[in-house]
Order: structure tokens, then sequence, then C-alpha cells
């Protein structure tokens, strides 16, 4: 999927000429120094230091990509500098490299410690996790820390080291680090077996089940952790102000809501039945139609088709609902009549007609809507109808929301069950709250699918 654009060349533009008047007023008179931001825009770049992962940072189909990426490109732009990432294989290596003074910002994802001040100061707190321990499902559930029979393993200079040496002092019997294995890897090693404990946050852990729904969540070690960019203590506190002021537009914008529904939004909740269950269809049945997904997606992701068909029939070619929808892409007559599917149970032609329907779905949504957003509200048309997604854009932007934010509209699906909401709306009722769920069940699906297929050794 597209990264987010960056916030609008109309909000960054008064903060990219104040940085240039304060270069300019500063180079007029030899008296007063340039201020630590006022010397970042002059030089025109901003170097970030980060960690590899999928929370922060890392190379997809279309570039950079990852919930931190997204939101310093669009902090950069802010500034109207040239954004420059270092990724780094350890806390420790950015931390000294930040101290050095050849970085400007860190921003790992970690959660934060204010009592380091003396090497860090942070800007806002724009998120808050839970840290917790996570062991393998299938063995006893520990009620507290002490319950462990076997060490926690954590990423060395992480703050899940930090919080277990605060715990757990310096025994090593009980917990150790590792050099050479990430948040993520760690997660895994747990589902697979090599492991029986880690710590982590949240977010991480949200993303990982639906990769390995064999982690199973134990007691929860901290709340509300603060995660915050770390910038060097400078001799004055212009970077960190032009954090806070970024942090209040993006939240003001909504452009923050968007970006967390992106990465994090369709994966807080989870079923280790129906994960468990998608991936063994995925090893077992998604065989046998894989072909005939990738021939007829055409401009479409194969992926993303063959994870609505899972959501509508759970690849189940003679499956039929209570209201007479029927095959793969679970088609109407109608639909199938207008896509000239004459067998709606037959597999290829389903496929053939389910693909080519969602695509004209996506060509109606207006074109000012970019991705991923047009491609969640086309899924939104395929389950409920144009007509009726149309009712909840019509809701949200009443209501003060933005109609062309996938982010927005999906808070006011639900209400086209309502009474007091669908008499005034053109089409009326509609099951919306099961349309909200018919999307993001698919943005899992396809999330998983997307990890599966590129596992795969290439041909």
């Amino acid at each position: 999927m597209p990264v987010i654009q960056p916030l609008s060349q109309r909000m960054l533009r008064p903060v990219a000429v104040m940085c240039c008047l304060l270069v300019l007023l500063t180079s007029c008179y030899s008296a007063p120094p340039k201020n630590a931001l006022a010397s970042l825009v002059e030089r025109g770049v901003l170097k970030v230091g980060t960690l590899y992962g999928s929370t922060t940072y890392y190379n997809g189909a279309t570039g950079p990509m990852g919930f931190e990426y997204e939101l310093l490109a669009n902090f950069a732009d802010y500034l109207g500098v040239e954004l420059q990432v270092y990724p780094f294989f350890s806390y420790q290596s950015a931390q000294q490299n930040l101290i050095d003074g050849e970085l400007d910002i860190i921003a790992s994802g970690d959660v934060i410690n204010y009592s380091n001040t003396s090497l860090f100061v942070y800007g806002p707190a724009y998120e808050r996790v839970d840290q917790h321990l996570v062991y393998r499902n299938g063995t006893a559930r520990p009620d507290s820390i002490g319950d462990v029979d076997s060490p926690i393993v954590v990423v060395s200079g992480s703050s899940q080291a930090k919080l277990l040496r605060k715990l757990l002092g310096d025994n090593q019997q009980l917990w150790r680090t590792t050099y050479d294995t990430d948040a993520e890897e760690l997660l895994q090693k747990v589902a697979t077996g090599e492991l029986d404990y880690t710590l982590a946050d949240s977010n991480r852990i949200a993303l990982q089940r639906r990769r390995f729904p064999k982690l199973s969540v134990g007691p929860t070690l901290r709340t509300d952790a603060p995660i915050a960019w770390a910038v060097k203590p400078q001799r004055d506190d212009s970077i960190r102000a032009a954090m806070v002021a970024f942090f209040g537009l993006v939240h003001e914008s909504g452009l923050f809501s968007v970006l967390e529904d992106k990465y994090f939004g369709h994966v807080r909740q989870f079923d280790f039945v129906d994960t468990r269950a998608f991936i063994r269809a995925v090893n077992a049945v998604l065989p046998t139609y894989r072909h005939w997904f990738k021939e007829y997606s055409d401009d479409l992701d194969w992926r993303l088709v063959a994870a609505m068909s899972y959501q509508e029939s759970h690849w189940k070619p003679r499956a039929t609902s209570p209201t007479g929808v029927r095959g793969l892409m679970m088609l109407t007559r109608d639909t199938a009549k207008d896509w000239d599917v004459a067998n709606r149970i037959d597999p290829e032609q389903s496929i053939r007609g389910g693909a080519q329907y969602f695509s004209s779905l996506k060509s109606r949504i207006p074109a000012r809507i970019e991705d991923p957003d047009r491609t969640w509200m086309a899924l939104a048309a395929y389950n409920i109808g144009l007509g009726h997604l149309e009712d909840a854009r019509v809701l949200t932007e009443r209501q003060g929301g933005n109609p062309d934010l996938w982010v927005d509209v999906k808070r006011r699906l639900p209400q086209l069950r309502q009474k007091k909401y669908y008499r005034q709306s053109k089409f009326g009722f509609a099951r919306g709250d099961e349309a909200l769920q018919y999307v993001e069940n698919i943005r899992r699906y396809y999330d998983t699918l997307v990890w599966l297929d590129e596992k795969q050794p290439a041909p």
C-alpha cells in the first residue's frame, strides 16, 4: 500500500517560512547565535536514527514504510527539509550516534525513560502502550513474573531490559538480553517454542499474533507506557518545541489517526481460532485457487482478492448464504449477471466476476480519495453497496469528520442501523457494523497472507 501523503503544503509553508526567517535574522546579526532548529533548517537535512521493524522502518514494495517512518517523513515536510533515515541494529548504537551529534533525533518506537534526561530530552508522548509478558500457547500461564520457570529474553538496551532490571535486578537466572535477535524475532521464537518467554509492547504483539497465533499474553508488567522521539540536549529547546507543534497539527488534522489505523487499527482484535484456521487454509486450500486469483486480479493485489474470498466463503466454492449469494466471492444473481458469471459456484467464474466487480467499485469511489482509504471504502461497498457507503460518508461530513478518510467513515458505518440516522439517509437502514467488521477482517487476512506469501522461496 502507498505511504500516507505528507501534510499539505498549505500547512507546511508557514513553518518553513518561519524557520527561513530565523536563519536570515540570525545571519544578519553576529551577536545572537542560531538556535538548534534554525541550524537544522539551514542545513536542509533531518537526520534520524531508528531500528528496523514492522512498527518502525522497513523497505516495502513501494519503498520505505513503517509507522515511525511515515511520521518522520511528515515532520521533515513540516520543517521543509530532506529526511535521512539511518536504521541501526541496536539501541546502544543509535543512542551513541545521537550523543556524538551524528543524528538529530532517535525514533525507535520504544518506550522512553523520563529519568534519563541527562543524556536525552524527549518530544511529546504521541502514543502509549502496555508491556506484557508473552509465552507460548499450550504452556501454563504465569500469573505473575515470579511464576516464570526459565529466563525471559529481551533485546539489549531496550525499554524491556530496563524494566526487567528494575523488577528483577541483574539475576540472569530470571532474565537475560540478546544483541543478535530483535523484538519481533523474539516473539517468533516464543511462538515456535525456541523460547519460553519474552516481554513485548502491545503494538508489536498485535501485529505478530496475526502471523503466529500461538503467542499468548500473560501478566501486564507496565501499563500506559509513553513512546516519544529523543533528541540530544541542546543549548535551546527549539527542536523539541517544533515536535510539540507538529504533533499538535497531526492530531488536529487527523493524520495521526489515519496512520495509527493503517498500521494498528485492524489488528488489535485477535481471535486465536480464526487466525489459526486461516493459516491452515492458506496452506491447504488456497493453492487450488491461487492461479485464478493471480490471473483475474489485474491491477488489484491478488492477495487482497483472496482475502476477500476467504472472508466471503472461507474458500468454499459451493458456499451459500441465507440471502442467496453464492460461491467463492458470494455473488448475488444480479451481480453475476452483470459480470457474465453463468455459474456462481464455478470457482474460476466466481473469482473473475468478483474481482471485476470489486475493481469497478473501486473505480467509482471519488477520485480524490487516495489509497489505502479508497480500497477500504470499496471493500465496504462490496459488502453493503455504494449507496450505503455514500450515506456513511454524508453522516461523517455532517458530524464534522472527513468523508474521504476511512478512519472517520468507519466510525459512522454502525450508525446506519440506528433509526435516528438511517431515517435521514438516502438509502435507509444498513448493517453498517457488519460492513465495518467485514473490512477489518479482510485487512487482517490480507496482512497475514502478504507475510506468508513473502516467506515463500522464490521459484
